[in-house]
């Protein structure tokens, strides 16, 4: 493999493994060196979101769960499986501004409701450069077709996340659902 185009991470939620593998297909056919993570509970995610699991010089991280009212859902352990200090139940704004540690990153988020202006501003709150999700109920196609549009201008056309989003976006009225927001303190990135 030549250079990649860039490094993403294509993060695993319970019952979302069909829609990984279409988009790590399409990001390596695009020439993005691709690091799947499967998440089996939270400490999983933990490790990925705090930086201590994931992988040197990682542009962007996709963050394909099933959401509901802003959270990413995560598994339902048996209560002796979870480790101390493990957080139960699933994943949002508070467990997001307590672990992830992500300068400088672009975080997708594919799941229901992700895109809710609370859960974007923790992820912000968290060093993230620029977080996208919906802020409502996409259709699972809905989710994949934008998030394969965005990567195909990014990647392909050169454009900026900016650029790329509007793009993805308009691709039809039930992408308008889709939100992003930025951090006041850009890094300097085009």
């Amino acid at each position: 493999m030549s250079k990649p185009e860039m490094n993403v991470a294509l993060v695993c939620g319970p019952d979302c493994d069909m829609e990984v593998q279409a988009i790590r297909a399409a990001l390596e056919y695009f020439g993005t060196r691709v690091f799947t993570y499967w998440v089996g509970r939270p400490k999983d995610l933990i490790d990925i979101l705090s930086g201590e699991d994931l992988y040197p010089s990682t542009d962007t991280i996709v963050l394909c769960f099933h959401g509901e009212e802003g959270q990413l859902i995560m598994p339902e352990l048996e209560e002796s499986i979870y480790e101390p200090g493990e957080p139960k139940g699933n994943f949002g704004p508070e467990e997001i501004r307590k672990f992830a540690r992500l300068a400088g990153k672009t975080v997708i988020g594919t799941g229901c409701s992700v895109g809710k202006l609370e859960t974007a501003q923790a992820f912000l709150d968290s060093g993230c450069e620029t977080y996208i999700g919906p802020n409502d109920y996409p259709d699972g196609n809905d989710a994949l077709m934008f998030v394969l549009r965005l990567f195909y201008d990014l990647i392909q056309n050169k454009r900026s996340v900016k650029e790329a989003f509007q793009i993805a976006k308009s691709l039809d009225t039930e992408m308008e659902m889709f939100q992003l927001y930025e951090s006041a303190q850009p890094s300097g990135r085009p």
